[in-house]
């Protein structure tokens, strides 16, 4: 059995972690010592475990609880329902990289425009298109400050 520090310290979460997915009704502290500590499982371990791979995946905590439902009842589920949950954080993940990829398209045209040099900023091309909100034009690769 685990305090909430030596389960913090095994799993790589603050205290204040535990204490906020208790709140969450995603974990719990049935047990408590005669001091009134909270007394904490390998299963628990496992759990915390568990939920915080989930977050660093990305999974929001409503996901997170549905694949825990699953997990802890399997007799009534289906891998079906963990691939749907997981199959629609993949497709939110890959509107992620489309976008992020339009950031850098438009980044690395932003860094081609502009000389470098140490001239005068007053017509810096990266500061006349973030004026006016646009991408400098092509022409404006080739030739300009």
């Amino acid at each position: 059995m685990y305090r909430i520090g030596q389960l913090a310290k095994l799993a790589n979460v603050t205290v204040d972690t535990i204490r906020f997915y208790e709140k969450q009704q995603m974990m719990e502290h049935e047990i408590r010592t005669e001091g009134g500590f909270r007394l904490y499982s390998d299963s628990d371990l496992q759990r915390l475990k568990f939920i915080r791979f989930g977050r660093q995946l990305g999974f929001g905590l409503d996901a997170i609880r549905e694949l825990l439902s699953i997990r802890v009842d399997p007799a009534h589920h289906t891998c079906e329902e963990s691939k749907a949950i997981v199959q629609a954080r993949l497709h939110e993940v890959n509107i992620m990289i489309e976008e992020l990829q339009n950031v850098q398209r438009s980044l690395q045209r932003l860094s081609d425009a502009c000389c470098g040099t140490a001239h005068s900023s007053d017509c810096c091309s990266i500061l006349q298109a973030l004026e006016k909100g646009t991408e400098p034009r092509p022409e404006a690769l080739h030739g300009q400050h």
